[in-house]
């Protein structure tokens, strides 16, 4: 098959095509910017364009289908020409799909966790060497590609986004996948640019539940009310499975979780990250991996990438990225991190990055997010609320919103880096929270701290 893709250079997207190449697919593709570490993988692959930009001449009726990436226009030059000759275009998740309608698919959705549930249950099936297809939101330890796509797995995992499919596409990317298995982690209102209300956005979970397949089993954590009111009002005649968070206790820095063989030493922590894992167990039982076998593999894992990724220690203090930038999200990582540490100073930095988090409307959800550190911090770039085509947020908004008298607000990436590397890091616990990098911050500067 010929395939080509419009938008190639995308996280998700580029991992798509490395994986069609991979299986044999004659593969093209466009973007007006590519960067790494995609840059150099389609190099490697011979997959990146010979020049940057949209040319409607490489969209011909001897293409087989046309893959549409989200970072592309509705007026994009090349799915303009791809829709006059009538070329097959599919969205990401369409495609997905496509390729797995003859298998057992196994959707992990919610606000938060399915990067690392999926994760989870990947290292699982790979540790016990369990072939599956699969696609997820991160690169992972022993896995070459976010996207692996063959012919002969049963199983495919899916990591299941509520974000849109497609420029032209405004359908939620999970409501396309019709799970066999599905998981759901939780609801906290997120992406406010497509889902103006609680109430819309909580629709698409009740869409999601009734898409499963008849007969299918869902796997929910009964400890969200919103979610567990959604599964339980649904209609769909399916097996559902509810799931809390497993007994476990903290001793000396080290997570102690509760077997039936006793207490085992895990590399993950916090409260969130152990009822992440009780999904997973679930699920991985479902897909034939028995409990002890699913608590052997767990006690290697030792997380996603960017979350809660440790990036620096010596011998008080330490040092932890993580992609959180949600509230629900932000408050349970300075939770976990304050409890794995809490003889240690937390201080819990946080960039406000995504469309939703510099909305002055929504900043007042992060009411209390930051409470569990003992130094709270937050940076906003003004550029990037410009950017966004946002109305101006102030500092007396953000302090306002998250209800903390001393937090310490920075809008000036010089002036954040200043008040960071002049810290003295002493019997610390450093976090820094963000989908982005705190308009150029040097992770590796952070490294020379300890």
């Amino acid at each position: 098959m010929q395939i080509h893709f419009i938008a190639i250079g995308g996280a998700a997207m580029h991992n798509l095509a490395l994986a069609l190449h991979h299986k044999g697919y004659i593969i093209s593709g466009s973007d007006d910017a590519i960067f790494e570490p995609s840059k150099s993988r389609l190099q490697k692959a011979g997959l990146l364009p010979e020049a940057f930009g949209w040319f409607p001449e490489k969209i011909t009726t001897d293409l087989d289908a046309v893959i549409l990436g989200m970072h592309a226009k509705p007026d994009n030059p090349e799915l303009l020409k791809a829709q006059e000759l009538g070329v097959k275009i599919y969205s990401y998740p369409e495609f997905l799909y496509e390729q797995s309608k003859d298998k057992t698919r196994v959707v992990i959705g919610g606000s938060h966790g399915k990067t690392t549930i999926t994760s989870m249950i990947l290292h699982v099936l790979n540790y016990h060497e369990k072939e599956v297809d699969y696609m997820v939101g991160a690169q992972l330890e022993g896995f070459d590609t976010m996207v692996h796509l063959t012919d002969e797995n049963d199983f495919i995992v899916l990591e299941g986004d509520e974000y849109l499919s497609s420029p032209i596409d405004r359908r939620p990317k999970f409501h396309l996948y019709q799970p066999n298995i599905a998981l759901l982690s939780g609801i906290a209102w997120d992406h406010i640019n497509v889902f103006p209300t609680y109430e819309n956005y909580v629709e698409q979970f009740k869409i999601f539940v009734d898409s499963i397949v008849n007969g299918g089993i869902l796997v929910y954590n009964e400890e969200d009310t919103e979610l567990k009111k959604v599964v339980e009002a649904s209609e769909n005649p399916i097996r559902k499975n509810p799931y809390t968070t497993p007994v476990y206790e903290v001793e000396d820095g080290e997570t102690l979780l509760e077997t039936p063989e006793g207490p085992m030493p895990i590399e993950i922590f916090g409260k969130h990250n152990l009822s992440n894992l009780a999904g997973a167990k679930w699920v991985c039982q479902h897909m034939g991996i028995d409990e002890e076998d699913f608590y052997e593999a767990i006690s290697t894992f030792s997380g996603a990438s960017k979350r809660l990724e440790k990036i620096a220690e010596n011998n008080d203090s330490v040092a932890y990225k993580d992609f959180a930038h949600s509230p629900s999200k932000v408050k349970a990582t300075t939770q976990a991190v304050k409890e794995q540490y809490s003889d240690k100073h937390l201080l819990a930095c946080l960039e406000l990055h995504t469309y939703s988090s510099l909305n002055a409307e929504f900043l007042k959800e992060y009411e209390g997010a930051l409470d569990a550190a003992d130094e709270a911090v937050v940076f906003y770039s003004p550029d990037a609320v410009k950017i966004k085509q946002l109305d101006e947020v102030t500092e007396s908004q953000i302090a306002e919103a998250f209800k903390r008298k001393d937090l310490k607000i920075f809008t000036n990436p010089e002036a954040f880096r200043g008040f960071l590397f002049t810290k003295e890091i002493k019997n610390t616990a450093l976090l820094l929270m963000s989908s982005g990098n705190y308009g150029g911050l040097n992770f590796e500067g952070v490294q020379e701290l300890f």
